[in-house]
């Protein structure tokens, strides 16, 4: 079924809308015209929402068609990008642009904070926890152990909940900006919090192990009945290799997998990559 837009654009309920993703609603995406020919004005927006829905209108054609597509890409990636498009909508890079007969767009996210749910509070799910707190996700630490689980250990956490680890996990709300880490005491502790959450629509699902402990926990979750392919999607062992050894650095190489999945990274050395991304 088509929807519909709102073709009427009031700015006050752009910002409504945009308050309301970054405080814990569905996702939108604002796409604003920067530059262009001058049948669309500069500062036109256009907003889409999760469920298909749009507020504004571009031209209701090729070119809202291809921004649509941006758009798309944009929440993927959760980060702010401009695109270039010909009044047809193909998309151009910079290097193709005609002065005047391209459209310059930026496309922003507006979205929660990412969530970082750590199940362990041991040694690397606390160096986990400030390293994902100075890359502004939103942390929430899970232990069973009053020790391991509280304030004085994790002053900065979001969230630190101490308590039985299905029971926890099962009633945590968890969305597809959930990345959820299983670095408990031991491979029982991990199995079972990973079938938690195993099918849950969380954008990242890791657990820390050898290849030869964690291969047989995913085979014991297979043969129980979980989806193969959710079971697939695991990142285990976690992280990328840098040959961590230490707590710190078994959390750096974590947490460089997870933004690496957050942002679509390739997990390349920078140098052989063809284009350095800089902070926007």
């Amino acid at each position: 079924m088509t929807i519909r837009p709102e073709t009427e654009v009031s700015p006050l309920a752009l910002a409504q809308e945009m308050l309301a993703a970054r405080t814990g609603g569905p996702a939108v995406v604002l796409a604003t015209v920067i530059s262009g020919p001058s049948d669309i004005p500069a500062g036109t927006k256009l907003l889409f929402r999760q469920d298909g829905s749009r507020v504004g209108v571009l031209d209701e054609g090729a070119l809202e068609a291809a921004v649509a597509t941006a758009a798309a890409d944009v929440l993927r990636g959760h980060r702010l990008r401009t695109f270039y498009f010909s009044p047809t909508g193909e998309r151009l890079t910079r290097q193709r642009v005609e002065q005047g007969k391209a459209y310059q767009v930026m496309i922003e996210p507006h979205e929660a904070t990412a969530r970082l749910i750590i199940v362990g509070g041991g040694h690397v799910g606390k160096a986990l926890a400030e390293i994902g707190k100075l890359c502004d996700f939103h942390v929430v630490i899970i232990d069973d152990r009053p020790d391991y689980a509280n304030r004085e250990r994790f002053p900065d956490a979001d969230e630190v909940i101490c308590g039985d680890f299905v029971e926890s996990l099962r009633g945590y709300p968890i969305d597809n900006n959930s990345y959820v880490v299983c670095v408990t005491r031991g491979h029982k502790h991990d199995e079972i919090s990973l079938r938690q959450v195993v099918d849950s629509p969380a954008a990242y699902v890791g657990m820390i192990g050898s290849k030869r402990r964690v291969g047989a926990v995913l085979q014991h979750i297979v043969a129980d009945g979980a989806d193969s392919a959710a079971v697939a999607r695991v990142h285990t062992p976690i992280g990328l290799d840098i040959a961590a050894e230490t707590p710190e650095e078994i959390a750096v190489a974590i947490m460089a997998e997870i933004i690496q999945v957050r942002r679509g990274g390739s997990g390349r050395p920078m140098k052989e990559t063809k284009k350095v991304r800089t902070p926007t």
